[in-house]
Formats: structure tokens, C-alpha cells, sequence
């Protein structure tokens, strides 16, 4: 019986840590957007309030 679970670990794995990796990067892409948009939205509020435009 120790053989069988050995091989289902085994199967299961490659596909685990496949999907763990992807879920790491696509985690960090939209962590990484947001704060973009984050950044991008303050730097245009900024320039609209020295132009004097409303928002």
C-alpha cells in the first residue's frame, strides 16, 4: 500500500507545484498592475491639480 501513495505523490506532484508556480506569478502580475494603476492614477491627480482641471 505504501507503494500505491508513493505513486499518487508522485503523479500529483508535477501538476501541484505547476499550478502553485502559476498561481505565484499571476498573484504577483496583478499585485504589480494594481499598484501601477495606483501610482499612475496619483501622478495624474496631481498634474490635473496643478493645471487647475477638475477631476
Amino acid at each position: 500500500m505504501d507503494g500505491v501513495w508513493a505513486g499518487i505523490i508522485w503523479a500529483l506532484a508535477p501538476t501541484v507545484l505547476v499550478g502553485l508556480v502559476f498561481w505565484i506569478v499571476m498573484r504577483s502580475l496583478v499585485h504589480a498592475d494594481r499598484s501601477e494603476r495606483k501610482a499612475y492614477a496619483k501622478i495624474e491627480a496631481q498634474e490635473r491639480a496643478r493645471r487647475g482641471l477638475q477631476h
